[in-house]
């Protein structure tokens, strides 16, 4: 059978030669009791047993992970360890019980994440993320396994597990081992370890941020739309961190999150999204984008729907009260340097208005005149026809209303980039253009008697 198709139900069918295990002194006589009255017995008996003595059966399974290679029995024991948790999180803590503070409790699994196959790893996965989210954090924010420093052997410390699951989880983002599932996997355990600081540093640093974007799309499957939460979980995660939201301010994030919003009728989707423009609006330059890309008029909209969520209303009102008070607080120029930035340029009024360019001409200087270098981006590579009519109207506007507008627009080199635009197949940017390459010529003396 493909391994990478197991189901942990198949495994568990497995009857393992725990007595040859013995004979061969790879388990002791006392394990071998221990797992005659754990293995092939349901929950129900198994539950007593790790309440009893857990600990004691933590043990066995980190042995024979230690012990035996033999992949059947690999995955049988993963299969165990996986099923008990997933019976119940919290005998994760079982892991940490005084009794094993000489075990190494991570080793095992992140050996296995890096060397088993698609089902080890799977496993293997899942459960550090288990161990990690259970571990007892103390005062000095330290933990007591894998730091150990009475011990004769130096155990893994828990930055060598962090390090190395993020590492993996990225890399599974990128190139994944399984077609369908590693994404799903890796960004649900993310959705789980982004909670902490640490693994937020590490993430980002693993220029892990700039994987999540393109999975934040519309969903319409149930598996779709769990990839999608836990994708959008992450990025509120992060949206805590600033190194994090710095990075977020460079993608394309906010226009595929107003996408989500707008086509996503799932409430935990949509109060993770409304959460995430929540934290971010205070944020550098991410409430002008918001403002440029209609989010107060969606949020208006979402608020007309009957939302059941108190957390996701809370968020609504929040947002509008906030991006009210950014509204006022931002001026022409701030909106215009954002939709340039964007590139969504289109036909708002504040390009056709004379007070707007006569006002703020001077602002264009700013950043060795980054505005008029962004145009002149436009103008080379925008396949948008108004987008490039705008750019073109922009630069003629900067050659009327600059003093030396036709000196800076000559060293951007501009001329021969806008002619290009004459012949273009659209009436509106031939029109432009042509305005553009006339005031060039004419400067500044004779440009206001050329109108559109």
């Amino acid at each position: 059978m493909d391994r990478a198709e197991l189901t942990t139900e198949q495994v568990l069918k497995r009857d393992i030669p725990w007595e040859t295990y013995m004979s061969t002194k790879l388990i002791t006589s006392t394990c071998l009791q221990l797992l005659r009255r754990y293995d092939h017995k349901p929950e129900s008996q198994r539950g007593p047993l790790l309440d009893e003595d857990g600990p004691s059966y933590v043990r066995v399974f980190l042995n024979i992970l230690r012990s035996i290679s033999k992949e059947e029995t690999v995955e049988y024991v993963l299969a165990l360890i996986d099923e008990m948790l997933a019976a119940n999180p919290k005998r994760a803590a079982l892991f940490y019980d005084n009794s094993l503070s000489d075990e190494d409790i991570y080793d095992p699994f992140l050996r296995l994440l890096l060397k088993g196959n698609w089902f080890v790893q799977e496993k293997s996965c899942k459960i550090l993320t288990h161990l990690i989210s259970a571990r007892p954090k103390l005062q000095n924010g330290m933990v007591p396994n894998g730091e150990a420093s009475n011990s004769k052997s130096k155990l893994t410390s828990i930055h060598d597990v962090l390090k190395g699951l993020v590492d993996w989880l990225c890399s599974q983002l990128r190139s994944p081992t399984h077609p369908n599932c590693s994404i799903p996997t890796a960004t649900h355990c993310l959705a789980t370890l982004l909670k902490e600081t640490y693994v937020r540093t590490l993430f980002v640093q693993a220029d892990g941020v700039k994987l999540l974007i393109p999975l934040i799309s519309p969903a319409s499957t149930q598996q779709s739309i769990q990839l999608l939460y836990e994708t959008c979980l992450c990025i509120w995660l992060l949206s805590f961190y600033d190194a994090a939201v710095d990075y977020l301010s460079t993608t394309r994030v906010m226009p595929r999150l107003l996408d989500v919003v707008k086509g996503s009728t799932k409430e935990k989707v949509v109060r993770v999204v409304v959460m995430s423009f929540r934290n971010l609006l205070a944020k550098g330059a991410f409430a002008a984008q918001m403002i440029d890309l209609g989010l107060p008029h969606i949020v208006q909209n979402l608020k007309a729907q009957a939302w059941s969520d108190e957390d996701l209303l809370d968020a609504l009102n929040q947002l509008e009260v906030g991006l009210k008070e950014n509204l006022k607080r931002l001026s022409s120029f701030d909106k215009y340097k954002q939709q340039v930035l964007l590139g969504h340029l289109d036909w708002s009024p504040m390009h056709k208005d004379p007070n707007f360019w006569r006002e703020n001409i001077t602002n264009f200087e700013e950043n060795d005149f980054q505005i008029l270098r962004v145009l002149m981006t436009v103008i080379d590579t925008s396949t948008d026809t108004t987008a490039l009519a705008v750019a073109c109207y922009d630069l003629s506007q900067f050659l009327q209303y600059h003093p030396s507008g036709r000196l800076v627009v000559a060293d951007l080199k501009a001329k021969d980039r806008v002619m290009k635009l004459m012949n273009h197949d659209n009436a509106e940017v031939r029109k432009n253009s042509l305005l553009c390459v006339q005031r060039l010529f004419l400067g500044a003396k004779y440009a206001s008697f050329l109108q559109v």
